[in-house]
């Protein structure tokens, strides 16, 4: 699938669907190098830490975040000094309205060609649908777990939008679950389209203006072992609004 393929499927639907072998070809192609079997970008969700912000008690998610910028077409995406996450409750019923400062990404990931190039892969489909260069980015890696026989919520505010202009969800690894569907409802909340994440690189590309989205819970398939979902969650909003 060819770049403008996807400006233009995104574009007209608000949401899309690319599976692995296409992103990774496209990741590649900008970055000029073979991406996919970065073992350090991959290894880095091991590091996470557990989310001490969760309003409903739940232990099953982990994270890191940090917080990029786009300041003029043709620029890389920038690292900017921590700050904290922050969304309105009419976004986040659960967890809105307050700051929360989330442990922070880990310079490997930083210094990641995988990441410049999903940050590039997502600077690209979203400024020609736009005409907007200047982007304020944030990044989310999650570990959702389902252990137990407790669900894992992989988004536990349930069908949301995130307040931004576009979210990317990458795939990073499904080890011994069930379920964890991506839904999209338009905004009458009629269901719209419905796939699942499966492969390391599959993709979904979200006009959050335009769609709201939400994951099905995950369970435990084999109850002696450990079982996780995780995911890779990069949010564009215009900097112009920020």
């Amino acid at each position: 699938m060819p770049l403008v393929s996807i400006v233009t499927g995104l574009d007209e639907q608000g949401f899309l669907f690319v599976e692995s072998r296409q992103a990774k070809e496209l990741l590649s192609s900008i970055a000029a190098s073979a991406i996919g079997e970065e073992q350090a970008f991959l290894d880095s969700w091991n590091r996470l830490e557990r989310d001490q912000y969760m309003a409903d008690g739940g232990k099953y998610r982990k994270r890191r975040h940090a917080t990029y910028a786009i300041h003029n077409a043709g620029e890389p995406a920038e690292l900017m000094p921590y700050q904290p996450h922050y969304q309105t409750i009419d976004y986040n019923p659960l967890n809105g309205g307050v700051a929360r400062y989330f442990a922070p990404i880990l310079d490997d990931l930083h210094r990641s060609p995988t990441l410049a190039a999903l940050l590039e892969f997502g600077n690209q489909i979203f400024s020609q649908i736009t005409a907007n260069h200047q982007w304020h980015i944030e990044l989310h890696q999650f570990r959702i777990e389902a252990r137990d026989g407790m669900l894992g919520k992989p988004t536990p505010e349930g069908v949301h939008r995130d307040g931004v202009d576009f979210v990317i969800v990458v795939m990073i690894k499904r080890v011994n679950i069930d379920s964890g569907a991506t839904t999209i409802f338009d905004l009458d909340n009629l269901l719209v389209g419905e796939f699942m994440l499966r492969e390391a690189f599959d993709v979904a590309l979200v006009n959050d203006r335009r769609v709201y989205h939400g994951v099905t819970p995950i369970t435990q398939l084999d109850p002696l072992a450990e079982a996780y979902r995780d995911v890779l969650v990069i949010t564009f909003k215009n900097k112009t609004f920020v």
